[in-house]
């Protein structure tokens, strides 16, 4: 094993599957700290939408980039790349095991396989225009002319439609006259500082991981969502984190036009959806090694089978 890379052990998978306790228990064995690899949770005050690990979770484990920014800023993964090394470097001059830990894969990935991205300017006049265009004219249009400059990132992100990614692309290219796919073969001439473990939670039976998320949407309703979304679109709001599962599903009750009851229900089926995407992600990386969370009785016995992994793979308790 080259000595010149950080060990590090990333913890993924779809939301509601186990992600956070599982790392915060390998940290606790294995003399680690966890930075979080999630898009939302980096926000201050978003907390029960996020599913935000509270004190108690934690279980005394630093957490970096959780409470990180102002939910009125913007954040992106270049930043999250740029963030996530000093927050490494901080772990490692404790001489702690850094364990990355989050269902962002475009985060985690971005960051372990070592990818820089090219300095684009934000020209807000441009991301307004697409924005109306995708407003007005529909998504397509967008994709369209993605297509015609960048054919590689159209065949990708036609699949995912995510309107963001998309006009993310079409910005790179007006800003820099490079394509998005040109970018990422750039980005890709570094190997990457870091040996990864990966560690990969997921379901034999995906109905129990869609219970798991129903049951987690109903408990997010008692703990206080809906005043908390209130509270978020009374605040400024930043680009990113205005898409935030949690929120835009309840505004129809809070705008009086849709009973909560609805609103509820679409929000559990935009968390399903979220997580089948995260999982389709996910399984493209052969790296991962999978556990099956129904292959075991309790969540202690589904730890220990990751522990014992991990002692052969090299890492020591501590």
């Amino acid at each position: 094993m080259p000595q010149n890379k950080t060990k590090v052990i990333s913890v993924v998978g779809p939301t509601a599957s186990g992600k956070t306790a599982l790392a915060v228990s390998v940290a606790k064995d294995f003399h680690g700290e966890i930075i979080s690899a999630d898009s939302m949770q980096i926000y201050k005050g978003m907390d029960i939408a996020t599913a935000k690990p509270t004190a108690m979770e934690m279980c005394g484990i630093m957490h970096h980039l959780v409470d990180y920014v102002e939910p009125s800023e913007s954040y992106s993964v270049a930043r999250f790349v740029e963030d996530a090394k000093a927050a490494i470097e901080q772990i490692v001059s404790h001489n702690k095991l850094p364990i990355i830990a989050g269902g962002t894969g475009l985060y985690t990935d971005s960051f372990l396989d070592g990818i820089s991205f090219a300095k684009a300017d934000t020209d807000l006049e441009l991301r307004k225009n697409l924005v109306d265009k995708c407003e007005n004219e529909g998504l397509d249009s967008l994709l369209q002319e993605l297509e015609k400059i960048d054919p590689d990132s159209y065949k990708r992100l036609s699949v995912e439609k995510n309107p963001k990614r998309i006009i993310r692309a079409l910005e790179i290219y007006y800003t820099t006259g490079i394509t998005q796919t040109e970018q990422n073969e750039i980005s890709k001439g570094s190997p990457s500082e870091f040996l990864t473990t990966y560690i990969g939670l997921k379901f034999r039976d995906r109905q129990k991981l869609y219970d798991r998320i129903n049951m987690r949407v109903d408990r997010m309703i008692e703990a206080g969502l809906l005043s908390e979304a209130e509270n978020f679109f009374a605040s400024p709001l930043g680009n990113t984190s205005i898409q935030a599962i949690g929120y835009k599903e309840l505004k129809p009750y809070i705008l009086g036009n849709v009973p909560l009851d609805e609103c509820v229900e679409t929000l559990k089926r935009s968390t399903r959806r979220y997580a089948k995407r995260q999982l389709t992600w996910f399984n493209r990386n052969e790296r991962v090694n999978w556990f099956f969370v129904d292959d075991f009785e309790s969540s202690q016995e589904l730890y220990l089978s990751v522990q014992k992994f991990l002692i052969n793979e090299g890492f020591e308790i501590t």
